[in-house]
């Protein structure tokens, strides 16, 4: 195994142990990231300087330490470049910010740093993360297909074994769908529950930083560093006692006939291993929730870039622009009014259930870097504000990763890592999640 192929919990336990040296991952990364980059494209900034030298300081650290060490320390990531970090170019894929760089760490970079981790680099977005100037990040399973957006670089960096960790964002579906469509482990924590201090926001109700990783530990880890949820931790949840649904939502139709047929074998075997997966009917009230998730991050979008428009509107995409149409005030009312009602059923219609199952996209990624997926799949768990994980476990076609995605209520983000955990090595057939270092890794 190298380095850069470790997960975030390995690397921090080996760090810690002092059987791998910081700078020797941060350096094995960035190899990987000068050899991959100019082919996947992941990165809109790469801190090689700053990234080395925290590292030598993290090795510092070990030696010195007598006491412990934050839980991540010593172990790189990457941050969504809409994102905000101090002494590091804050771009936003957009021409107003090329030369921007933010003098203080947004609240989530803070605390991961905090935590010991090392900010290796920025990674690519579609234009604040919202739309206008896509990014050039390709799929690291198939360069001629998108990884997804908007973050595509945080998905696309960590998929490729660039780096164990990134933070991403998701006002729609930007961080579940590319981790379908990268084959790599996501959670979009429950709305609120990570500040967003210091990131450029879209749609102020519906946007929510999250992060991915190459384990379900490593999101737990994340969890625990956000300190997520004051719900109990239930690890080690015997797969048979978990009691799971399984949703369609009102837009099964708009899923490609592989992820169909893929996810109700999925289903199907789940059942076979004893496990309870119970349909859930959401009702025809949910019938219109994308639209009202269109409507209130439209209307929000429209404010979050109307000082933009006004003073340099020549630099914004048309694409923002045309996302500006004020809406009927009436109409967002309303919109905002019936989310808040679906929160309250779906809450009572998931409180049953340790995890509700549903695809994480449509399919497989699409060819081609100009469109990025459609997040049907995912807008309506962003409006309901719940916790939702990507798990990497179905493939149909036999090439291209596509993704499950687990939901549940609000504030259950712990059932949900626990069902996680649980649910992976049945899904893989049975073999275990390699979450530690078999050894000590090759340093390459």
């Amino acid at each position: 195994m190298l380095l850069n192929d470790m997960t975030a919990s390995a690397a921090a336990a080996a760090i810690a142990r002092g059987d791998v040296s910081s700078e020797d991952l941060v350096r094995a990364c960035l190899a990987r990231i000068a050899a991959r980059e100019p082919l996947i494209r992941a990165f809109a900034h790469v801190d090689i300087e700053g990234a080395i030298a925290a590292g030598r300081d993290a090795d510092k650290a070990v030696l010195l330490a007598d006491g412990p060490l934050g839980p991540l320390h010593g172990v790189p990531f990457a941050v969504k470049d809409v994102i905000e970090t101090q002494g590091v170019p804050t771009r936003h894929n957009s021409l107003i910010y090329k030369n921007y760089v933010p003098g203080k760490d947004a609240a989530c970079v803070a605390i991961l740093k905090g935590a010991g981790a090392i900010l290796i680099g920025k990674a690519e977005t579609i234009e604040f993360a919202a739309h206008g100037r896509n990014a050039l990040t390709r799929n690291p399973h198939d360069p001629r297909r998108t990884p997804g957006g908007s973050s595509s670089g945080s998905a696309a960096a960590v998929a490729d074994a660039m780096v164990p960790l990134s933070l991403g964002t998701q006002t729609g579906g930007s961080l579940i769908r590319p981790a379908s469509f990268c084959g790599t482990f996501a959670m979009k924590p429950t709305f609120g529950t990570v500040s967003t201090e210091g990131a450029k926001l879209f749609a102020n109700s519906l946007d929510t930083i999250g992060w991915y990783a190459r384990a379900v530990e490593d999101l737990e880890l994340l969890a625990d560093v956000f300190e997520i949820s004051s719900d109990p931790r239930r690890s080690a949840v015997p797969p048979r006692e978990l009691r799971l649904g399984f949703c369609r939502t009102p837009y099964w139709i708009d899923a490609s006939d592989a992820m169909r047929s893929a996810f109700e074998r999925c289903v199907e075997a789940l059942r076979a291993k004893g496990i309870s997966v119970e349909e859930v009917e959401l009702g025809p009230e949910f019938d219109d929730a994308n639209t009202f998730k269109e409507l209130i991050m439209r209307g929000e979008g429209r404010v979050a870039f109307l000082d933009l428009q006004a003073s340099v509107p020549h630099l914004l995409s048309p694409g923002i622009v045309r996302r500006m149409d004020r809406k009927d005030d009436r109409d967002l009312r309303q919109a905002l009014d019936q989310a808040a009602l679906l929160r309250i059923a779906f809450d009572r219609i998931a409180a049953p259930y340790d995890a509700i199952l549903t695809p994480a996209s449509t399919g497989a990624a699409p060819e081609g870097l100009a469109y990025a997926g459609n997040p049907i799949f995912n807008g309506l768990w962003t409006m309901l504000h719940v916790p939702a994980i990507a798990l990497p476990v179905l493939q149909p076609d036999g090439t291209m990763p596509q993704g499950l995605q687990l939901v549940g209520q609000r504030y259950s983000d712990r059932r949900l890592l626990a069902a996680a955990s649980a649910l992976g090595a049945v899904l893989r057939g049975g073999q275990p999640e390699q979450t530690q270092d078999p050894g000590l890794p090759d340093q390459g």
